[in-house]
């Protein structure tokens, strides 16, 4: 892109000849003829497109010239080839003696660029020519942040803005320089074509409202409130500024409609927020660090009573799923901007920010973020209907005790708090690794006391030990219909109707159980499988079944019953009516 940046249109109105970084077309070039050629360069070095050229130097006055051409009409042309992945900047220009040009500034593609049809085309210098998918591979390694708009110039950049990022380095190094000799240390400026130009990860996090809005428009941020967990918002704020201003700003929007409830431990006291702050603004980071910037669409925030909704494009870099978040190796999508962020302290460069919103949730006693992809995007969802105080509790003095908690016990106490028991294999799902890798582990947290394990062979599962149920509270009596009897662990039991309530132990009779896990078992509370199985029985018995009826049946909170109601949602087997989370009903599907 330096090369292309050498071609652009001269101060004194001098048009550059055409070659491989500019192409001259004639102005009765249609709209799509020109997307054609914009996609070309843009798979080849990046350049300018220019209209009306072939006016210039005419010897009679041209009755009509480039200025016919709608802008629109060619952004548009060129969304519709390249799928919305190619954002160009279209400008008309006026030489000297009146004659206008429409000049179109094309970024060098950071992966191959293919039409609808499949077609892929390339500029050569002198035509346009089919390329085969192993020819323009090494179009795949460029960098898009590290683009340099041909147009672009210092004055893109915000004094304010650029005093703001010096203000989030790290003491010394870099932060201690003047601004231009700041800025080239980070990368964010670089020669080409005789002077100084800022990169597109500069203008992301430095621009001008003018430069956002001409070079990425798409790193707009849509922020939406819901008053209730349906799909109409009451507010809503489109934000285009820098990264800095942007964080500054959603953090404002999100806390002006966020609670927290204190927890008292012996002296101290913990505040829970619905919404964590370090969880949000790690997860916004996320979100604008390693999105996709050549797709148009803008990153959505929804701020749900009980959870926030984090909308990205792109999907997760190659290779990376939400079942192996946790543990695969860290993959950046923008390099130069990730490296830039890390520097100035806002990301890890080790890639921990996952680690870190999952441990931070889990420590509060809520659920862990929630990753949904697709194609083209990515949504994380970070629940917040209530917390358990008891587990906050429990985790604080616990750490003082044993000095820290890893997150992978965070992840095994969580789980076995929520389904009161469970296997290896699912543990190793929940931990993100493979099965033989979780013994050490476990036998570690057995012998702190934390764990405890019943069964034999394939049959091994796992509970919190007697003390830590004790802790927590969970050696209760729950109310389950008489007459249930063995049938709450099948897939939907039977309960006759008007069957009365009454106080009895949780879980089948104890003479049906291992004899090895009888002690262990006998007085907790339900496991996730038996309140599953009790919600359906309570369906089939009353038509339908609330999160209240659940909490006053099992013996639960609002959020354990919430997560069973919801797994059964997921599963197909009720039918959320209505909305909300505490006063939806639900009935068998």
């Amino acid at each position: 892109m330096t090369q292309g940046a050498a071609h652009a249109i001269s101060p004194l109105g001098v048009l550059p000849s055409a070659g491989p970084t500019c192409i001259h077309l004639p102005l009765n070039v249609t709209p799509q003829d020109l997307a054609r050629h914009a996609v070309g360069l843009a798979n080849a070095r990046g350049g300018t497109v220019l209209v009306g050229a072939d006016l210039v130097g005419a010897t009679a006055p041209a009755e009509r010239d480039a200025g016919e051409l709608h802008p629109l009409m060619v952004t548009h042309a060129i969304f519709e080839l390249s799928g919305g992945r190619l954002t160009v900047n279209v400008q008309h220009h006026r030489l000297p003696g009146g004659t206008r040009v429409l000049a179109v500034f094309v970024p060098q593609a950071p992966y191959v660029l293919a039409a609808p049809d499949g077609a892929v085309i390339t500029w050569d210098g002198a035509h346009l020519v089919p390329v085969t998918p192993a020819e323009a591979e090494p179009v795949a390694d460029q960098d898009y942040t590290a683009v340099v708009p041909p147009d672009a110039s210092l004055a893109d950049l915000d004094p304010a803005e650029v005093a703001r990022l010096r203000g989030l380095g790290r003491q010394g190094g870099a932060a201690s320089l003047p601004d231009l000799d700041f800025l080239r240390e980070l990368g964010l400026i670089v020669p080409s074509a005789g002077a100084l130009r800022p990169t597109l990860a500069a203008i992301m996090l430095a621009g001008t409202p003018a430069a956002l809005r001409a070079h990425v428009p798409q790193a707009e941020v849509c922020f939406y409130h819901h008053a209730t967990s349906d799909v109409e918002f009451q507010f809503r704020e489109d934000l285009l500024r820098p990264i800095p201003a942007l964080l500054t700003r959603l953090a404002e929007l999100i806390q002006a409609r966020n609670r927290f409830t204190p927890v008292q431990v012996g002296l101290f006291r913990i505040e829970v927020w619905d919404q964590d702050e370090a969880v949000y603004r790690e997860a916004l980071l996320n979100a604008l660090t390693h999105r996709d910037y050549t797709l148009r669409d803008a990153v959505h925030v929804h701020h749900y009573p009980d959870r926030l909704e984090i909308m990205n494009p792109g999907g997760l870099p190659g290779g990376i799923t939400p079942n192996n978040i946790l543990r695969h190796q860290p993959k950046r999508r923008n390099p130069l901007l990730a490296e830039v962020l890390s520097r100035l302290g806002l990301v890890e460069r080790a890639g921990v920010g996952v680690d870190k919103m999952y441990g931070l949730m889990l420590r509060h006693g809520k659920e862990p973020p929630e990753y949904t992809t697709y194609a083209d995007a990515v949504t994380l969802t970070l629940h917040s209907p209530g917390f358990d105080a008891e587990f906050v509790r429990f985790v604080a003095r616990k750490q003082e005790d044993m000095q820290t908690l890893s997150l992978d016990m965070l992840i095994v106490l969580s789980l076995l708090m929520r389904e009161g028991e469970a296997t290896r294999a699912v543990l190793a799902r929940a931990l993100q690794l493979p099965e033989d890798r979780t013994p050490r582990l476990l036998r570690g947290m057995e012998d702190h006391g934390l764990i405890a394990r019943s069964g034999v062979g394939r049959g091994i599962a796992y509970t919190l030990s007697s003390e830590v149920r004790r802790t927590l509270g969970r050696d209760i009596q729950i109310a389950v219909p008489i007459g249930m009897g063995t049938a709450v662990e099948a897939a939907v039991p039977v309960v006759s109707a008007g069957a009365p309530v009454a106080m009895v132990p949780a879980g089948p009779p104890a003479a049906s159980r291992p004899k090895a896990s009888r002690q262990s078992l006998d007085s907790a509370g339900p496991t996730g499988a038996e309140v599953r199985a009790i919600a359906l029985a309570l369906a089939r018995e009353r038509g339908r079944v609330r999160n209240v009826d659940l909490r006053l049946t099992c013996g639960l909170n609002t959020q354990q019953a919430w997560r069973a109601l919801r797994s059964l949602v997921q599963a197909g087997l009720l039918r959320k009516l209505g909305t909300g989370t505490r006063d939806a009903a639900y009935e068998l599907s």
